[in-house]
């Protein structure tokens, strides 16, 4: 099949402009199928080929989204080397810059998805057109201050930032891969079980159900974003893969309201999140980065007892389901940063992710944890605490005197106290 591809898809994308939903659908299921059964280098590079520098903006729009699926099915890791990376982000620049609104944000979505990843702004200035850089770095600073946010509708009046004149296509510029209706105003507003769905039958139906669900979870009336996480609860439980296949547009919206003004909200949130852990696992890896900081930020500082047990749980469920490596970064930063309680429960943590993680991946663990360990010794207010001794203790009994060796280029004060700790765990 790889060799007829480039053809194949070219044909399926021109097909993506027309105005008849029911070949629009088609178009999709195939494009999808394409996308998940051939070998990935070959779908980049047909999609590419054949959609990037289209006319017809439904086209684009189209090539955006299936490009943006086969990047969260690569992951970052993958996305960012370079036989990838050298024909991914060049397209993904003109598609954050295109007219459509759609097309903007599958771009970003690609990049939203590799955010979590340390080599990201590396790659991108070796590998994005030196024009197009600076607005591609301010679109990565954007993404990492507010999120991705949800689609939005397109409109015919759309304007981007583009940086090829010739790439208008306003042809039929309400014609897109994935048309969606827009959901009816809800007139109630008491706050109610969220029914079982069934499981959409298309990637109309699929659309639709995320729209619907992304706005009660964004929703004014406390009660219905309290329905919209329970829905989401039921929803990983009953239908997985339908969560997963829109994890980043789900958790960009479920985000807030991990630390919604609402106490009701905040910890039926929380007390959600403890119980899809266990169901989702590793498939979370694309937003632990965003979701951490939602968790832990307020909530294991605060006053209210279930807030604090309920995040509790949730980062203890995130150790015991998820890959450690995942959580390393992520619990670094916030041990390093956070006060309080907050600053004590995740170096108690870390402690924990070195005992684990060290004898798999002790250069990660030297690089990422021992900044955190001299932070701590060189402040006043946690060099002598509990939480401190304990990470000075597990990372003596996984570097033994290699530990010291790293202490020696450190100021004397921070030495002397490293030295205190591990001669009173001893």
């Amino acid at each position: 099949m790889d060799q007829e591809l480039d053809n194949a898809v070219k044909v399926l994308l021109h097909k993506a402009g027309e105005s008849n939903t029911f070949i629009r659908e088609e178009v999709d299921k195939a494009l999808k199928a394409m996308v998940n059964n051939v070998t990935p280098a070959r779908a980049l590079c047909s999609l590419i080929n054949g959609g990037q520098s289209h006319l017809h903006s439904a086209v684009r729009r189209c090539t955006a989204q299936h490009l943006g699926d086969l990047a969260q099915r690569l992951g970052p890791e993958r996305v960012l080397a370079r036989p990838v990376a050298e024909r991914l982000l060049p397209a993904l620049a003109r598609f954050v810059q295109d007219s459509s609104q759609q097309t903007r944000y599958h771009g970003r979505r690609m990049l939203f998805s590799m955010l979590a990843h340390p080599d990201l702004d590396k790659t991108l200035e070796k590998f994005v057109p030196p024009k197009d850089l600076a607005y591609i770095k301010e679109t990565v600073g954007s993404l990492r201050e507010k999120g991705l946010g949800e689609m939005p509708l397109d409109t015919p009046s759309a304007k981007g930032r583009r940086s090829q004149t010739g790439n208008v296509g306003h042809l039929r510029s309400s014609s897109t891969c994935r048309d969606a209706p827009i959901i009816p105003d809800r007139d109630s507003t008491e706050a109610q079980e969220a029914p079982r769905r069934a499981a959409p039958r298309s990637a109309l139906d699929s659309e639709e159900y995320v729209r619907e669900l992304v706005g009660s979870l964004n929703a004014r009336d406390f009660r219905e974003r309290m329905g919209g996480v329970r829905q989401l609860q039921q929803d990983t439980e009953s239908s997985p893969a339908l969560v997963l296949s829109n994890i980043l547009r789900i958790f960009d919206a479920f985000k807030p309201r991990l630390h919604d003004s609402n106490s009701k909200v905040n910890q039926v949130a929380l007390e959600a999140l403890h119980k899809m852990i266990p169901l989702l696992k590793d498939n979370l890896s694309p937003v632990i980065n965003m979701l951490i900081p939602a968790i832990v930020d307020n909530n294991l500082n605060s006053k209210n007892p279930g807030i604090y047990a309920a995040a509790t749980n949730v980062i203890q469920a995130l150790c015991q389901h998820l890959d450690t490596s995942l959580l390393l970064q992520p619990f670094c930063t916030k041990a390093q940063f956070l006060s309080g309680k907050a600053k004590q429960d995740l170096t108690e943590k870390l402690a924990e992710l070195v005992l684990d993680l060290y004898p798999r991946k002790p250069c990660a663990v030297e690089q990422k944890v021992l900044p955190v360990l001299w932070h701590l010794l060189g402040s006043s207010a946690s060099s002598g605490s509990v939480p401190t001794a304990s990470l000075a203790q597990a990372l003596w009994a996984q570097m033994g005197p290699g530990l010291l060796a790293h202490a020696a280029a450190q100021p004397p004060h921070i030495r002397k106290k490293l030295e205190e700790l591990l001669e009173t765990g001893t």
